[in-house]
C-alpha cells in the first residue's frame, strides 16, 4: 500500500501543478516504479503501447471525424432548424430545442466536448439573442450534451467493452433508455425555469413548416438510425460502423446538402487527429497507472475490504455513486475507467449486479464530471463561448446538475431502465 501512497502522492502533485493529465500519469507511474526497484522502466512504454492497441479503439477517431464533418456539412443547421419548428411555439422554445438538438447530435459524435463546441457555437450566441441570460445558455448547452456519451454510439461505451469484455452493442442498446431519460429531465428542467424567468416564445410552425424543415433534415436524421440498425443486424460491427459514419457524412455532405469542401475534410482531419492523440495518450497513461496497481494486488485488496465492510448491494451502489461522482469531477472519463475498472466491476458481480446495469451507472457518474466544478471541461466550453464569468455559469447550472443526480439514482435502482432495450431486442 505504500506503492499506492507514493503514486497518489505524485500524481495528485503533477495535477495541482498543472501538468497535463496524460503526463501525471506517465511520471506518477514511473515514479513508483522506480521506488520499488523490481520493475525495470521499461514497462511503462509497453503499457502505453499495449493500452491503446486495440482495434476497437479505432472507432474513437472515426465517430469524431464523423461528427466534425457533420458540423461542417451543414447537417448541425438543419437539425437545429427542424428541432426548432417542434418545439419553438413552447416557453423556452429555444431552451428546449437546445435539449432536442443534443439527443439526435448524441447520435452522431459521441463526444460530449465535441458536441457542447458544435452546438454551442451556433445555439449559445442565438438564445443569448432572444434574451436568455448568457450564465443560463452556456449551463443549458453543457447540461443537455452531455447525452453524447451516453446514447449510441458512445465512445466512453467503446472504452468500456474493451476494458471489461462486455458486449459494445449491448452497451449501446443499454444506453438508449438512460439517455432519453436524461434529455426528457434535462427539457423538463429546462421548460420550468424558461416559465418561471418568462423567456421568449415563438409562433408555432405549421404542418407544412415542420414537413419542410423534416424533409431538410432528413439525411441527418438518418445517422443514429444507420448505426443503430447497422449494428443490430450485424451489417458491420462498431469499429466498422464508425468508418461507415465518415463515409456516410462525406456522402450527404458532399453530394446530398453540398456545403462540404475538401479544405473542410482537411480542417476536420486535424482536428480529429489532435483529439484522438490527446485521447489514446491519457489511455496510454492511465493504462500505466492501471498495471501497477494490479501488479501489486491493489485492485484485490481494495476489493476485499469493500465486500467485508459493505453488506447491501445498494449500499455498495450509492457508495460507487458518491466514488465516480468525485473521480469525475477531476479525472477524464478514460484514465478513470482504465484505472478503477480492475477494482469495480469484480466487486459489481459478486454482488449479482448485472454489468451491462453497472455499465450505465459508471458512465452516467463520469460524464456528469463534465459540469460538475471545479474542472467541469463542458461547462468551461459553454462559458467561454457565451462570455460569460464561471461564477454565474456555476449558479446556473446546479438546477440541472440536481436534476441530473436524480437520474442518476433513477439509473441505479431500477435496473430495467438499462436492460429493458437490450432486453426487447433478444440481445446476450
Amino acid at each position: 500500500m505504500l506503492l499506492a501512497g507514493l503514486l497518489s502522492l505524485v500524481l495528485v502533485a503533477c495535477l495541482l501543478a498543472a501538468v497535463p493529465v496524460a503526463f501525471s500519469l506517465l511520471v506518477a507511474g514511473a515514479a513508483a516504479m522506480a521506488w520499488a526497484g523490481d520493475i525495470p522502466l521499461m514497462a511503462v512504454p509497453q503499457q502505453v503501447v499495449g493500452g491503446i492497441d486495440s482495434l476497437l479503439l479505432l472507432a474513437i477517431p472515426f465517430f469524431l471525424l464523423a461528427g466534425d464533418l457533420m458540423n461542417s456539412g451543414g447537417i448541425t443547421q438543419r437539425l437545429l432548424d427542424f428541432t426548432n419548428a417542434l418545439v419553438g411555439r413552447f416557453r423556452g422554445g429555444l431552451a428546449l430545442s437546445n435539449v432536442a438538438s443534443a439527443t439526435v447530435m448524441s447520435g452522431i459524435s459521441g463526444s460530449a466536448v465535441a458536441d457542447t463546441s458544435a452546438l454551442g457555437r451556433v445555439l449559445i450566441p442565438a438564445m443569448v439573442k432572444e434574451g436568455y441570460s448568457r450564465g443560463f445558455a452556456a449551463a443549458l448547452t453543457a447540461a443537455a450534451n452531455i447525452v453524447g456519451p451516453i446514447i449510441p454510439p458512445s465512445i466512453t461505451f467503446v472504452l468500456i467493452g474493451v476494458l471489461t469484455n462486455l458486449s459494445i452493442t449491448k452497451l449501446f442498446l443499454a444506453g438508449v433508455l438512460p439517455g432519453v431519460l436524461y434529455s426528457l429531465v434535462m427539457a423538463g428542467t429546462a421548460y420550468a425555469i424558461s416559465r418561471r424567468r418568462r423567456y421568449p416564445v415563438h409562433a408555432g410552425a405549421s404542418l407544412a413548416e415542420i414537413g419542410r424543415a423534416f424533409r431538410r433534415a432528413f439525411w441527418a436524421l438518418m445517422m443514429p438510425v444507420l448505426i443503430l440498425a447497422g449494428i443490430r443486424t450485424g451489417v458491420f460491427n462498431v469499429t466498422e460502423c464508425s468508418a461507415v459514419a465518415v463515409l456516410y457524412a462525406l456522402l450527404v455532405g458532399f453530394f446530398v446538402y453540398r456545403e462540404l469542401t475538401l479544405v473542410h475534410v482537411w480542417q476536420a482531419l486535424v482536428r480529429t487527429g489532435r483529439a484522438t492523440a490527446i485521447v489514446m495518450i491519457v489511455l496510454g497513461g492511465a493504462q500505466v497507472v492501471a498495471w501497477l496497481l494490479a501488479y501489486q494486488n491493489i485492485p484485490q485488496a481494495v476489493a476485499d475490504w469493500m465486500l467485508g465492510a459493505i453488506r447491501h448491494p445498494w449500499l455498495f451502489l450509492l457508495t460507487v455513486n458518491v466514488l465516480l461522482l468525485l473521480v469525475g469531477t477531476f479525472m477524464e472519463n478514460g484514465p478513470a475507467l482504465v484505472i478503477l475498472t480492475p477494482v469495480l466491476y469484480p466487486i459489481a458481480a459478486k454482488f449479482g449486479i448485472d454489468p451491462y446495469h453497472f455499465s450505465m451507472i459508471v458512465a452516467v457518474n463520469l460524464v456528469l464530471g463534465l459540469i460538475t466544478p471545479p474542472v467541469a471541461i463542458s461547462l468551461s466550453i459553454g462559458a467561454v463561448i457565451a462570455g460569460a464569468p464561471q461564477r454565474e455559469v456555476t449558479r446556473e447550472v446546479i438546477p440541472f446538475l440536481l436534476a441530473a443526480v436524480g437520474v442518476l439514482l433513477l439509473i441505479t435502482y431500477v435496473p430495467a431502465i438499462s436492460l429493458a432495450v437490450p432486453h426487447l431486442l433478444g440481445v446476450r
